[in-house]
């Protein structure tokens, strides 16, 4: 019965895939056509993709042309082969310079950068690339419906972006190399000032440096403690309503009591 059942498949597949063999060897490339729409309008993506590119060759000086190369792109993006799809939406802005889809599909192409951002532990170029198309989009398209969308897009991709420079410099600390921490926490807070955990970050700053401060030869702590003490008055400053400001204001007062002890040595 099992042996049966396979038989049925495999011949059910092999129908399948003569009937696709049998349409694309069909000499009548309207008909063709008219079958692509279908797949097309039955999300068939694979199947109208394999006819439209067979038909694309006669229909290139036909005015057909521009919609057969516009759903073209379309069926690699449903089917998520996002680099392919922002390449031939690319083609199609350069094809067709005046078609009316042209804004449409420059979003489009932005899109499809952005469907490839990744995790934010992983490496963030498309992420990187995707604002800036997105960003592009908006100057080009000032009065577009979609500006508020790729706005959004910006906005969570700035928030990848900052979770994977937080990730970067936190492994800094974890290992214990303070000074790199510190670093990396002051240039996460400098590119993203407007942040929430902005009083989170200027804190690890003073804890990374008050580490690498206790940590070095005797002739450069109180110069190091100064720093600290620095940071933390900015914190202050900057974040007079942190809650965090406690916490600040104890690395304040053993960062001068550590320097008043240096002194009496």
């Amino acid at each position: 019965m099992k042996l049966s059942w396979i038989f049925i498949v495999c011949i059910v597949l092999s129908s399948c895939g003569g009937g696709m063999t049998k349409l694309l060897k069909n000499p009548d490339p309207a008909y063709k056509l008219r079958m692509a729409e279908q797949y097309f309008v039955k999300k068939k993506y694979s199947l109208a993709q394999q006819i439209y590119e067979d038909i694309m060759p006669y229909y290139k000086v036909e005015k057909e042309f521009e919609d057969i190369y516009y759903k073209y792109a379309y069926c690699a993006y449903y089917q998520g082969d996002y680099p392919n799809a922002e390449n031939l939406f690319k083609s199609f802005l350069e094809i067709f310079t005046n078609s009316t889809k042209a804004e449409e599909v420059d979003y489009m192409r932005a899109y499809s950068y952005y469907k490839q951002s990744p995790k934010a532990e992983l490496d963030q170029t498309n992420t990187i690339k995707a604002m800036g198309m997105m960003q592009t989009f908006i100057n080009t398209h000032p009065g577009s419906e979609k500006n508020k969308e790729a706005t959004e897009i910006i906005d969570k991709c700035r928030a990848k972006m900052e979770i994977k420079d937080y990730q970067s410099a936190q492994l800094y600390f974890d290992l214990g190399q303070f000074r790199a921490a510190g670093v990396s926490f002051a240039t996460l807070l400098n590119t993203y000032p407007e942040s929430q955990k902005g009083d989170e970050y200027k804190l690890m700053i003073i804890k990374a440096y008050y580490r690498f401060a206790e940590l070095s030869v005797e002739e450069k702590k109180a110069e190091r403690f100064e720093q600290v003490i620095n940071e933390c008055n900015e914190f202050t400053d900057r974040f007079p309503d942190s809650k965090l400001k406690k916490e600040s204001d104890v690395f304040l007062n053993l960062s001068q009591t550590n320097i008043k002890n240096l002194g009496n040595e």
